[in-house]
This record gives structure tokens, C-alpha cells and sequence, in this order.
């Protein structure tokens, strides 16, 4: 006779699945609380005790780590040696095992003390599947409640399951085990304060949700994690990929300013096209519109505030892909959704939590992993270098400026006044061309950059690119220093009458 072990938290549709088997003349072999479902059902069922002759100890704690449990999935069906020892010893012929694990992911999320969330780390559950999993040419491991409806199917028609289906059902439990002790050692990391990188790691990846297609129509994609549990698409189509990249950059970039301001932030291409900030929504989009009025058709655009009528009535004069706001007012919200295809997303900016890795895949099984730049900067530490000192209005713009430069894409500069963007030139091989780039952008648009700062993500490696921030009108610049020819660049600030402020901090981001 085949046995079945059943032993599942999770006990969706268990009954149906037990009685199945039954049927088909499977005995099974059971625990606990799924156990005493099981006889209340009126199927017939063994406790584990009965077959190991050993009692549960530790109130459940050890229950199924037992060598007659795991000698009877484990052992090999076509070698003698093994089928001679099961023999022997009475091991049963343990042909399916049903389990599914505690329910860890969702303690932690709980105000459970430390103690009471370890009891939620699965130990017998996970060694079963396991075992189960390695046998998979003798044994069906089922951690899924979805998949019992398919094992049925083919137990009623087959007698039996499909090698094709025991692969299949190992790896989701070798997954399903991975992404279960990632979670758990996610959580001695963060409760005990341990950040360095361990030798070994794994991403826990979870709520998987596929996407459309990836940066192109030829690329899959998918989307894992709580991103849904802070941001709530109210209409347009699907988000894509792409959609999701500039969510991300332009959120982040609000999240650099006070929150008692309204702050708008554009974004093409994960980088900024322009960045307000005002006492009301429309304020801050303007001035952040003003900055390059090509840039935003078909971008993405955020606030920190509620979104109103005013404001929605200028988004609904222009193409874009996706709006994001904390809420919409009534009116504000029935105007834009007039544009059926205008993905409309709402965030709770308040809990939202930065990621606790940047991570970046490399050739082969490679990747690398870095921490998010959220480092605040200490404005005491900010040190003059030029003859002139800066006003506490040029302080003002610089720091305007460097919460928007460590978002955009290295090379970066990046012109502002103290409440808005002026001019931005990203992604560029060289910084003097980023400066170029970002002149050429304000003269487009009719802006002078008269009185300005100029921020930049990294230093000033020659003159040249503060020559033609001078020429063209910064009257103060912000950078982190360190390069061999600080004296040099200094010396063309003083040579301008320019105020010059060293961070000691870089904002690449590549």
C-alpha cells in the first residue's frame, strides 16, 4: 500500500485532497490539528505517533523528525539493499507528502515579541518537503494548495502521479524553501542589526506579479514584492516595466523635500526633467514644467499632495503615461479620467519604506548589491572653499539642487533657483558636456540662469565645466571636491567672484 503524509498549516482544500487518495487506496499518515480534521471528516487516518512509536515532544515542537518518516520517503524504490532495510524495520512506502509551512511571513508583520515569531519558524514542514522533493522520482511533494486539484486528476485517471508533475511540484518545494529561510534569515539580519553583506545571501522574492513585457515588447518581465501594498492603480492600462522604473525615481526624488511643501517631480527615462517646489500643487508643477517643456510627453508625473482641479486641468492638456499622487480630489480625479489610457496612481507616501538593497544582475549567476543612497547630509559640514562666502538664499538653491542632482544619472549637473529646477543635463560621458547640455536646455526654453547654483553629482575634474557654468550665469556651485585639481577649479570660482561649497559626499548613480 502507498502512504500519503499530510501534515499542512494552510488546510484550504485539504479534505478534498485526503479523501482522494483515499479512495485510490492510500493510506495516510497524519498530525495534530490536520489529523483531527481528517477523522472529522470520517477518512480514515494514522497518527504519526502510532507509526514511529514515539510520542510528540515539546508541545509539537518535534513531532515528524523521525527516521521512519523520512527513511520512508526517502529510500530508493529500485535498489535492493534499500527495499530490504524499509522491509525489515516496518517503514511505510510513503508515496506523497502534503504539507505546507507556518505562516512566518505574516508573524513579522504582526507585533509579536521575538520569542512568540520564532514559534512560526517551520522546522518539520520544511524537512519533509524537502526529502519529498529530493525522491521526486518516487515521491509527490505537494506545498501548494493550487496544485491539488491536478494531483487528484491524475491520481483518479492514472492511478498514480506523472514524472512531469513530481518535477515540477520538487522545485516549488525546493523554492518554496529557499524563499522561506531567505525571509527568515532577513529577519535575524534586521533584528540584530547585522548590515554587512554575509558571504552567501538570497532575495526573497514573493507576490509575484507578471508584467506585460519588459524595457521592450521582446523581453519578459515580472514584478515581485509589497510594491502594491503602497501604490494603488485607480485606472489606465497596465503598468509596464518602464512605468514602474520612473514610479520608483520620481517617489524617491519627492521624498528628498519637506513634507508641509507641495513638490512636483517629472521624470522621462528614470531621469528628472524638472523639479517644484510651492505652496500649492499647480505651484510646484509649473516651475517644475517651466524647466523643459518637451521632456514631460509621455513621462511620468508625481506629487506630494493631494491632486485638485487646477492641476488636473493642465495634465489633461498634455500626454503623459502616468500621474502619482497621495490622493485626488473629486473633481481633479473625474477630469483625468476622462483619458481612459492615463494610469492614475495613488501612493501612501508617509509609509513608505526605501529598499534595503540596489540590486544589479551581471553575466552568468552574478549580481551586485549595494545599499540605497539615503545618506542625509549634515549641512554643518558643508565647508566654504571660495574667497567669497555664499548667502544663505545661494545655500538655499544649492541644496535645491543637490536633493534633485543624486537622482539624476551620472554624469549630472543640475541649475536651480531655491524652489526649482532650471536646467538639467544627465547621463553624459563627461561632466562639461552635462553643463553643456544643461545650458543649451535653459537657453531652449528661454531661462536664465542669472544668479543661479549649480549643483553637480561628483566633482569638477578640469575648469571647464565651471567656466561655462560662470559664463553662464551661476553665481554659486555646490560639488563633493576631491579631485587632484581642487585648486584649480577652486581658483576659477574665486577668479568669477563664484561661491564655491564642498560636500565631501558623492551622488553617482549609474
Amino acid at each position: 500500500m502507498s502512504t500519503a503524509f499530510i501534515s499542512v498549516y494552510d488546510k484550504t482544500g485539504i479534505v478534498e485532497l485526503a479523501r482522494a487518495l483515499s479512495q485510490a487506496r492510500i493510506d495516510i499518515i497524519s498530525t495534530g490539528g490536520t489529523a483531527r480534521l481528517l477523522k472529522n471528516a470520517h477518512i480514515p487516518v494514522q497518527e504519526v505517533s502510532d507509526v514511529t512509536g514515539f510520542p510528540e515532544l515539546l508541545g509539537g515542537r518535534v513531532k515528524t523528525l523521525h527516521a521512519k518518516i523520512h527513511a520512508g520517503i526517502l529510500y530508493k524504490r529500485d535498489e535492493a539493499q534499500h527495499l530490504k532495510e524499509v522491509a525489515e524495520l516496518g517503514i511505510p512506502q510513503i508515496q506523497y507528502v502534503i504539507v505546507n509551512f507556518y505562516p512566518f511571513t505574516t508573524a513579522i508583520k504582526k507585533e509579536l515579541s521575538t520569542e512568540e515569531i520564532l514559534d512560526f519558524i517551520d522546522i518539520g514542514g520544511c524537512t519533509l518537503a524537502r526529502s519529498a522533493a529530493k525522491n521526486y522520482p518516487h515521491v509527490t511533494v505537494v506545498v501548494d494548495p493550487t496544485d491539488y486539484s491536478e494531483v487528484i486528476h491524475q491520481v483518479q485517471t492514472m492511478g498514480s502521479t506523472s514524472l512531469v508533475l513530481r518535477k515540477k511540484l520538487a522545485f516549488k518545494a525546493f523554492n518554496l524553501t529557499s524563499y522561506y529561510d531567505s525571509q527568515i534569515a532577513r529577519f535575524f539580519q534586521e533584528k540584530f542589526h547585522i548590515r554587512q553583506f554575509p558571504p552567501e545571501s538570497s532575495i526573497p522574492l514573493y507576490d509575484y506579479s507578471p508584467l506585460r513585457y519588459g524595457e521592450n515588447p521582446h523581453q519578459h518581465a515580472a514584478l515581485y514584492g509589497d510594491f502594491w501594498n503602497y501604490f494603488q492603480q485607480l485606472q489606465g492600462k497596465d503598468l509596464s516595466y518602464n512605468n514602474i522604473l520612473d514610479i520608483d525615481a520620481a517617489v524617491r526624488t519627492l521624498l528628498e523635500f519637506p513634507a508641509e511643501r507641495a513638490v512636483a517631480a517629472i521624470f522621462k527615462h528614470t531621469s528628472p526633467c524638472g523639479v517644484g517646489m510651492g505652496n500649492t500643487v499647480t505651484d510646484a508643477y509649473l516651475k517644475a514644467f517651466e524647466t523643459d517643456r518637451e521632456s514631460p510627453f509621455g513621462g511620468v508625473i508625481a506629487i506630494n499632495k493631494p491632486l485638485d482641479y487646477s492641476l488636473a486641468r493642465l495634465l489633461s492638456e498634455i500626454f503623459v503615461e502616468v500621474v502619482i499622487a497621495p490622493e485626488y480630489e473629486d473633481e481633479g480625479l473625474k477630469l483625468l479620467q476622462k483619458k481612459k489610457n492615463l494610469r492614475l496612481i495613488q501612493v501612501c507616501l508617509e509609509k513608505l519604506p526605501f529598499p534595503r538593497f540596489v540590486i544589479r544582475s551581471l553575466f552568468g549567476n552574478s549580481y551586485l548589491l549595494q545599499e540605497p543612497d539615503t545618506i542625509l547630509l549634515d549641512q554643518d559640514k558643508i565647508e566654504v572653499v571660495s574667497l567669497r562666502k555664499p548667502t544663505q538664499e545661494e545655500i538655499n538653491k544649492c541644496m535645491f539642487g543637490l536633493k534633485v542632482v543624486k537622482h539624476a544619472r551620472s554624469n549630472a549637473v543640475v541649475f536651480s533657483d531655491s524652489d526649482k529646477t532650471l536646467a538639467i543635463g544627465s547621463g553624459q560621458a563627461s561632466r562639461v558636456d552635462a553643463v553643456r547640455i544643461a545650458i543649451e536646455k535653459a537657453r531652449r526654453e528661454g531661462i536664465s540662469l542669472e544668479g543661479s547654483a549649480i549643483a553637480s553629482d561628483a566633482f569638477f575634474p578640469f575648469p571647464d565645466g565651471l567656466e561655462l557654468a560662470a559664463a553662464a550665469g551661476a553665481s554659486v556651485v555646490i560639488q563633493p571636491g576631491g579631485s587632484v585639481r581642487d585648486k584649480e577649479v577652486i581658483d576659477t570660482a574665486n577668479n568669477h567672484n563664484m561661491a564655491m561649497l564642498f560636500t565631501h559626499i558623492r551622488h553617482f548613480l549609474h
